[in-house]
């Protein structure tokens, strides 16, 4: 990896597209800390300090993906989840609307619109968003427990209420714009390039907080045994991504006139972990909401102090269970909105391909189910067991819940990096393809 990323920067324009990227990025975390007008930047701070580790669990997804920008309350505080979340929200109605399904197959141009729908709908999410922060910040819940939380918003006149909501969105739609500038003018894949630096630069922090908190060699015993678990962490998370099923495809030999057309073999390759990180989000979304029930409705009865001891709080057990269950199970629902085997087997019969033992139309669309079936099982436990891991640093080193070595973060990481750097070597390759002939 750093092989390529040294002969990218001799390459002239490789290193003009690396050197736009980094100050985009720059850029964006700049934005990062640049608190929201109406905002007592004292008061988020001294209730950061209280809070040592953040918040415990309801905005805790959003602050990663924000580079904990969120809980400073900055003007890029929803950072891309608003993205994010459209883009989910496109991609599920894509199979449900007739409409948008027939924009998806007009190519270029129909994909382009639905890139249009994804940004108005992402500005819509960040209004929504945008309001509920501003809300639980005028209320004190946003930090729960500090003294002068109620006072992060000192003038909460509609003004000022309204004002905070604007600059959000509008920092939202700037992060949109920048990561569409680092996919023209840059190495592409930007919003993921965005999200990648949204997650490091939370983790310092966490390894800084989990030295801290240690007690063998002044916690130095700590720092050392996780940073060795995230190490084969990360090596076993590039194994699973990287592992697919190559289906074999012969496509027959035609003639045309006088010419050949035909012959050659290739593949489907099959992801064993087909669905990515969206279960993940998922699953840790539904399990919000009833703590947010909990936490904006402010009862003390009976079924409020369940959830709290048992969806809310991440060492219970039922919480551990329904969590890598809901991931289990949104792996194979994604699996199965983003992946039709009918339609696979359809443009192979189109345009004459067929799997060798196989019958061409419905045999091999059955085929296929059934081996995607078979490769979701392990992809999917991989998944839970790889989100759960959060949940062992928290009872094993006390560490919060994004503790980096696991769940959402490590999964985008890795994913991100091994794409930007397939990007970088083919067009690398482009670049210095010597040819056949030397």
């Amino acid at each position: 990896m750093l092989g390529a990323f040294t002969r990218a920067f001799k390459t002239p324009d490789l290193r003009k597209k690396l050197l736009f990227t980094l100050g985009i990025i720059v850029l964006y975390r700049l934005g990062a800390q640049i608190p929201v007008p109406g905002i007592s930047y004292q008061n988020v701070q001294i209730c950061l300090d209280a809070a040592q580790n953040g918040n415990g669990g309801l905005l805790g997804l959003v602050n990663m993906f924000s580079g904990g920008a969120l809980l400073q309350v900055t003007i890029f505080a929803l950072g891309i989840m608003p993205y994010i979340t459209a883009s989910i929200i496109l991609q599920l109605l894509v199979v449900v609307i007739p409409r948008l399904e027939a924009l998806k197959k007009e190519g270029q141009a129909g994909q382009a619109k639905i890139t249009q729908y994804t940004r108005y709908l992402t500005v819509a999410l960040a209004v929504l968003q945008g309001t509920g922060l501003v809300a639980t910040a005028r209320s004190g819940t946003l930090f729960q427990g500090c003294p002068v939380g109620d006072q992060i918003v000192p003038n909460d006149s509609v003004f000022t209420v309204v004002s905070m909501v604007v600059v959000m969105t509008a920092g939202t739609a700037l992060v949109m714009w920048l990561g569409e500038l680092i996919t023209d003018r840059g190495i592409g894949n930007g919003m993921s390039i965005l999200m990648f630096v949204s997650i490091a630069a939370g983790f310092p922090a966490a390894l800084w907080a989990i030295k801290q908190q240690g007690e063998l060699a002044d916690g130095w015993i700590e720092f050392g045994t996780v940073v060795l678990v995230g190490l084969a962490m990360v090596g076993l998370v590039v194994f699973v991504e990287q592992a697919q099923r190559r289906i074999p495809v012969q496509y027959a030999k035609r003639m045309i006139g006088r010419r050949s057309y035909g012959g050659t073999s290739t593949y489907i390759p099959l992801k064993v972990n087909q669905a990515g990180v969206i279960p993940v989000i998922f699953a840790s979304s539904l399990l919000y909401i009833p703590a947010l029930i909990v936490q904006f409705s402010g009862s003390q009865s009976g079924w409020a102090d369940w959830i709290q001891r048992n969806l809310a709080a991440q060492n219970a057990p039922i919480y551990v269970v329904t969590y890598f269950l809901l991931i289990v199970f949104f792996a194979f629902f994604y699996v199965a909105i983003s992946f039709n085997p009918e339609e696979v087997a359809d443009n192979m019969k189109k345009y004459g391909g067929f799997i060798p033992g196989i019958r061409a139309g419905r045999p091999t669309a059955e085929y296929l189910s059934y081996v995607l079936n078979r490769i979701t099982w392990p992809g999917s436990i991989y998944l839970g067991l790889i989100a759960l891991v959060p949940t062992v640093a928290l009872i094993g080193f006390g560490a919060n819940q994004n503790f980096p070595f696991g769940g959402t973060s490590i999964l985008i990481i890795v994913g991100v990096g091994l794409e930007t750097v397939k990007q970088i070597e083919s067009q690398l390759q482009q670049r210095n393809y010597e040819g056949f002939l030397r």
